[in-house]
């Protein structure tokens, strides 16, 4: 199995941006203040099905310690887009050589909803095996997460949830003893529309 019918999907479909300045005067007082952000969504075949890569943040960061998220953080200025800004992120989180990720293409621009960051996933086919490595005081842990355990009925719950004075929906799927929710669980949400392997 490779990945060439999600690269077709996603090249397919119309991207949503955010409407920021719909944002702004709420958002405006977040942590994040609708900065632009990046993730990498790395996608591996591991034992012939694909799983995702996520990594468990460390307990001491000041943003979002503990949750289960993709490789990613900040646009830095020394950046010379948000897909630069992934790649960089997941080298510096896991250890994978920008030239080992192949870009499928992107999801939409989506919100951070409890801290207000401005998210752009690139969707990519990562290696495995590989030497992943987890960045000390940042990664506590990097999983790989069958996509058919995402999939899976009854997985995923919504909720919607007032944050900073605006109604949101939430979404958190189930992974055993995790929950894995916010940002990560809108972008998996959104990838599972586009492209669910059978």
């Amino acid at each position: 199995m490779n990945f060439d019918a999600l690269r077709a999907a996603l090249a397919g479909r119309p991207l949503v941006a955010l409407d920021v300045e719909a944002l702004l005067a709420h958002y405006s007082v977040s942590p994040g203040r609708l900065r632009p952000a990046a993730v990498l969504v790395p996608l591996l075949l591991k034992d012939g099905f694909p799983h995702l890569l996520l990594t468990r943040r460390a307990g001491g960061l000041r943003n979002h310690p503990g949750q289960i998220s993709f490789p990613g953080g900040l646009v830095d200025p020394g950046d010379a887009d948000s897909l630069a800004a992934a790649l960089r992120e997941a080298k510096e989180e896991v250890g994978l050589d920008p030239g080992r990720a192949e870009i499928l293409g992107r999801l939409s621009e989506t919100l951070v909803v409890m801290t207000g960051f401005r998210l752009t996933p690139w969707v990519a086919s990562v290696p495995y095996p590989y030497p992943y490595a987890a960045a000390p005081r940042e990664v506590e842990e990097i999983l790989h997460v069958p996509l058919a355990e995402l999939a899976r009925p009854g997985a995923l719950r919504v909720e919607r949830r007032e944050v900073f004075g605006m109604q949101q929906d939430l979404h958190f799927y189930t992974l055993g003893k995790d929950t894995v929710w916010g940002a990560t669980g809108r972008v998996i949400t959104e990838l599972l529309s586009v492209w669910t392997p059978g």
